[in-house]
């Protein structure tokens, strides 16, 4: 073997030996695309985006009860609200003003101006004065977006179908079906387009899954069909469907819509449930159904940082949810753990 092949030789085993030495684990990190990783370059953080708002807060409505048919309160006019939603905001980064929904109107609406975006909760109240409570905050929702203060709302299971019920202008708008206690998949609808949707950051692979895999949760005995969304002109023009999803008995209901005007949200299911919700074997609790829990929650969040509302700190801390300790509710053989109850 002549020297030239020698040399040659030696200099592929150490190259090779670098190579291995940088991408056994596959991934190759900033410091290794530098010749010299030991030499610390200087680092400057990119300024915060001054358009967001990096402190934002949602205000989550009560329902009416303590959720436990009186067990842990039946004082007159008491209402709660499952700790599931308030861990839910917190997770993806924002703090939890809670709206009771028979305090006085006045206070309510000033607690509505010390937050950035709004979600209604599932439950099983569709009329009275929480029905009452939810239109006025629905309407402020609008007014404060057509204002052009960006002002998201997530609508969930009741929520959703409270919102359907106001839009339609139809109080016998839903129709039954049997999605109690359902563990589902999502199907995308062929005409929807995710840009600028709860779905946008999903992964890929993550969206597919959503399709063939049952990440989310059902537990509703009402809900509207696809067909008669759609025949109603005032619900199909102002919402976009982007899911829907079948029943025990096979029968499609509509379970995604978003407004096609204002960054409002509805979901028939719940994806609150997934990693906050022990009281059901078939809540789904895999990293996938955590994850796609974690997406929704992110992009509530990310669409309440593009509101304008900047409140005043102490009034924010007079009213924040800290303010109030959340109630162990699994001994009440209900499918939640925790609850804040208001009397």
């Amino acid at each position: 073997m002549s020297k030239d092949t020698v040399l040659f030789l030696f200099f592929i085993a150490i190259f090779l030996c670098i190579l291995s030495t940088k991408s056994h684990s596959g991934i190759i990190l900033p410091t290794q695309l530098h010749h010299d990783s030991l030499v610390s370059s200087p680092v400057s953080c990119p300024s915060p985006d001054r358009n967001l708002y990096y402190q934002p807060v949602i205000g989550i409505l009560s329902h009416p009860g303590d959720g436990a048919s009186g067990r842990h309160s039946n004082a007159t006019g008491a209402s709660c609200i499952h700790a599931s939603y308030v861990k839910f905001v917190e997770a993806a980064g924002a703090r939890v003003v809670p709206l009771i929904y028979n305090e006085p109107l006045e206070m309510l609406l000033k607690k509505l101006e010390l937050v950035n975006g709004v979600l209604f909760t599932g439950g099983s109240a569709k009329d009275g004065l929480y029905f009452e409570t939810v239109g006025t905050i629905f309407k402020k929702v609008l007014e404060r977006n057509e204002a052009r203060d960006h002002f998201p709302l997530y609508a969930i299971c009741l929520g959703f179908e409270l919102i359907t019920m106001i839009i339609s202008e139809d109080d016998n708008i839903l129709e039954e079906f049997k999605a109690k206690n359902q563990a589902s998949t999502l199907q995308f609808v062929e005409s929807a387009h995710i840009e600028g949707t709860v779905f946008q950051r999903f992964p890929p692979d993550l969206l597919k899954k959503l399709s063939t895999d049952c990440l989310v949760m059902q537990n509703h005995a009402y809900g509207i069909s696809t067909a008669k969304f759609l025949s109603n002109q005032k619900l199909s023009s102002f919402f976009e469907i982007l899911t829907t999803c079948n029943d025990e008995e096979d029968k499609v209901y509509v379970s995604t819509i978003r407004s096609r005007k204002y960054p409002v949200t509805g979901f028939q299911w719940h994806p609150e449930k997934n990693p906050f919700g022990w009281g059901s074997p078939r809540i789904p609790h895999t990293e996938d159904a955590i994850q796609t829990t974690q997406y929704v929650a992110n992009f509530l969040v990310s669409e309440a940082r593009k509101s304008a509302t900047r409140p005043v700190a102490q009034e924010l801390f007079d009213n924040l949810i800290y303010n109030y300790s959340p109630t162990f509710y699994a001994t009440a053989g209900k499918a939640y753990d925790e609850v804040y109850i208001f009397v």
